[in-house]
């Protein structure tokens, strides 16, 4: 069956079916993608009825893992998500005022959006000043959910999941370092401080700290872990760039002979997108990767 569609065509398929269809994607459920959408159960399941009517095919089964995708979604998908993002990117750019040329959306997380994506932003405006750009925090899933549902264009982050139609680029790595506000206290003790970098910084904090119990503190984010130690005493792992400026106004201080873990970060992206824009902003990125991955070596 030929899955190609035509701008005309959407006179006769409703938008919200395929926002549906991706939010379906996205979540692998169809409960999920009702709590996402804030819609009822019964809502999704119609819309994805009338869309599978439309098309003459089966685009789910539903087991008790969620609902995956047929061969004949799997070919739907990618059609659904240029529809989308060619009519969202309509969308905003009809609304832009005219002395913007396109938009785009950057999601990253907020360790990322620390000193350094800032940075990067304040550079393209000045590269670009005719384009918007809308900027997210996020933590892995909601980004790449974000870019299947094509509200994101690009995400930086630290430890993607593929997905179909994503493609994955390596930027730099960050170094983790332990910093403490107490030099006097031996390490591990019980200021310590976990931070959830992510299931690959997990594997290898066990490894290095088998015998290791629980800590009484877990964050999912590095700048709440700073924070708290800055103001109750403490220690933690955080990124070396975050932690050089802290340390040499002598506000936190490094675990002396500390182990120093590699996190590598990665821009993700649509792998079909033709946008001019899009390709603007990934060569920027691609260039700040280049001057980071030279600081870290020098």
């Amino acid at each position: 069956m030929d899955f190609s569609i035509d701008i005309s065509d959407t006179c006769f398929m409703d938008m919200d079916q395929i926002r549906t269809f991706l939010g379906v994607v996205a979540n692998n459920s169809f409960v999920e993608a009702a709590n996402r959408l804030h819609v009822t159960q019964s809502t999704v399941s119609a819309r994805i009825q009338r869309l599978e009517a439309y098309l003459g095919v089966t685009l789910f089964v539903r087991d008790r893992s969620g609902a995956q995708l047929t061969l004949s979604g799997q070919r739907f998908f990618r059609h659904a998500k240029s529809l989308l993002l060619t009519l969202e990117q309509a969308r905003h750019d009809i609304k832009l005022p005219n002395r913007f040329q396109a938009s785009i959306s950057v999601g990253a997380r907020i360790a990322l959006w620390d000193e350094l994506l800032p940075r990067w932003i304040g550079e393209l405006r000045t590269l670009a000043p005719d384009i918007c750009i809308r900027s997210e925090i996020g933590f892995e899933d909601d980004l790449i959910r974000g870019l299947i549902e094509g509200r994101l264009d690009v995400s930086m982050m630290y430890t993607p999941q593929q997905s179909s139609g994503l493609q994955i680029e390596y930027l730099f790595d960050e170094t983790l370092v332990l910093v403490t506000t107490d030099l006097d206290k031996p390490w591990p003790n019980e200021d310590y401080i976990y931070v959830d970098w992510g299931p690959a910084f997990y594997e290898l904090h066990n490894n290095y700290y088998p015998s290791m119990e629980r800590p009484p503190q877990v964050v999912n984010i590095g700048w709440l872990g700073v924070q708290l130690i800055i103001s109750n005493g403490g220690s933690c792992f955080i990124p070396a760039r975050i932690a050089n400026p802290l340390i040499h106004n002598q506000t936190i201080y490094l675990v002396p002979d500390s182990k120093q873990f590699r996190l590598p970060a990665y821009m993700v992206f649509q792998q079909d997108s033709d946008s001019i824009v899009l390709h603007q902003v990934l060569e920027s990125l691609r260039s700040l990767a280049v001057i980071e991955r030279h600081k870290i070596k020098n």
